[in-house]
């Protein structure tokens, strides 16, 4: 944290933002793809003139800084992802903070644990954006978190900034607020099946999903990639959300017989119905999307992990070959030189990055609507060689699947399986 005066005035979010907050709350968890509930993400224009006089504190915009936000799983069975994606985000903000800040502001970020539990995604977003008032959210970790906070964001028109998920309705474009940096889960979910079909010939394949909106969303996009082949899985397991409770999802992919296993799941549980099958004799190819937290994924596996293939979203995190890398290994460094490089922090890094973009765009008139329309419909976002094109009505930048498998404990790049 940036130790500065600041006047953090509550804003008035209205009634919007009353109703958005007990719609979230109150309302179970919704398999649709559209905006939760019935209140309409707001549109925000990008035709207003420029501020000249500085925004007032509430939003976040200060002489000498800028405040964002972050709630995410700092406890419980996804805190690795939590940790990850602060770790990138602090490291850029803390390389741009170094050279004197964007146009004079230094970066802050505050961080509250959700535990990756939707209820505690309500109130900490509440808390950001009413009581300590920052610009903008960024790096929410997983679906059913994201799922309860974009309503309260969206209220208060504030920029929801590279979400940890690859869900479809994140990327509904009724949302004006939203700015997605990854691939969606259907586009891994759609590399996995092809390359278990092309490099493998597999065509007996069953899905473990973890029970709530993210599963489901990871599900899904496993039934789209097989019925687009006139496939459909012969075995489906799935377990409840923050628990190890995987054995019964085991019993289920058993009776299938399945030559190859998706596991749509955070790394704790999907390591523990690895470990069990592979115990139990199962020598299934094991297939996992970029959520699962890679680097923590191969720790709670250790000598069991080899073969154990995840699709990426982002570079692979040494390759410093690559300019992105390089610079994020080198902020990496300057910020904790103890930090083991990963994915996760790799794809914070990169959210960060795409935040100070939108601030050097708009310069010392900064705004909320000038940040989202510099990013969203403005030129493509290049960060150290690694592009971020959003056009129309896209608000997802990148649409880049990687696939990698674990190797005597580590993770190394592979065209096929």
């Amino acid at each position: 944290m940036i130790a500065a005066s600041r006047r953090r005035l509550p804003p008035a979010l209205g009634l919007l933002a009353l109703l958005a907050l007990i719609a979230a709350s109150c309302s179970p968890e919704s398999d649709s793809e559209g905006p939760q509930g019935t209140t309409p993400a707001p549109t925000v224009s990008t035709t207003e003139a420029p501020v000249e006089e500085p925004p007032p504190a509430s939003e976040g915009i200060f002489d000498d800084s800028v405040l964002f936000g972050q709630s995410a799983a700092f406890s419980g069975p996804a805190q690795e992802l939590g940790r990850n994606m602060r770790l990138g985000i602090e490291a850029a903000f803390a390389e741009a903070n170094r050279n004197g800040g964007v146009h004079g502001r230094l970066l802050d970020l505050t961080s509250m644990d959700d535990a990756y539990e939707p209820e505690a995604a309500v109130t900490n977003t509440q808390h950001l954006i009413d009581s300590d008032g920052v610009f903008a959210l960024i790096g929410e970790v997983g679906t059913p978190t994201s799922r309860s906070a974009t309503p309260i964001a969206a209220a208060a028109q504030v920029p929801f900034i590279a979400p940890f998920t690859g869900a479809g309705f994140l990327r509904d474009p009724a949302w004006s607020n939203i700015i997605n940096l990854r691939a969606s889960y259907n586009q891994e979910t759609e590399e996995i099946v092809a390359r278990l079909l092309a490099d493998r010939g597999v065509e007996r394949i069953a899905v473990m999903f973890q029970d709530d909106s993210f599963g489901r969303a990871g599900y899904r996009g496993v039934l789209q990639a097989l019925d687009r082949r006139e496939m459909e899985p012969v075995a489906i397991g799935l377990y409840p959300r923050n628990t190890l409770a995987v054995r019964t999802a085991l019993l289920d992919l058993q009776q299938g017989n399945p030559d190859a296993v998706v596991l749509v799941g955070a790394y704790q549980p999907v390591a523990s119905l690895i470990k069990w099958a592979r115990f139990l004799g199962e020598d299934w190819i094991f297939v996992t999307i970029s959520f699962v937290g890679s680097n923590a994924l191969a720790q709670e596996l250790g000598p069991v992990g080899d073969g154990v293939f995840v699709t990426q979203v982002v570079p692979f995190p040494t390759d410093d070959s690559l300019p992105v890398v390089a610079s994020y290994l080198r902020a990496l460094e300057a910020h904790d030189p103890t930090a083991v490089p990963g994915f996760v922090s790799l794809e914070g890094y990169l959210a960060g990055r795409m935040a100070i973009v939108g601030l050097e765009r708009c310069g010392r008139s900064l705004t909320r609507t000038c940040f989202l329309g510099e990013i969203l419909r403005g030129e493509p976002v290049d960060i150290d060689g690694f592009e971020l094109n959003f056009a129309g009505d896209d608000n997802q930048g990148s649409d880049t699947v990687f696939l990698t498998v674990i190797r005597d404990g580590r993770y190394v790049s592979t065209g096929s399986m």
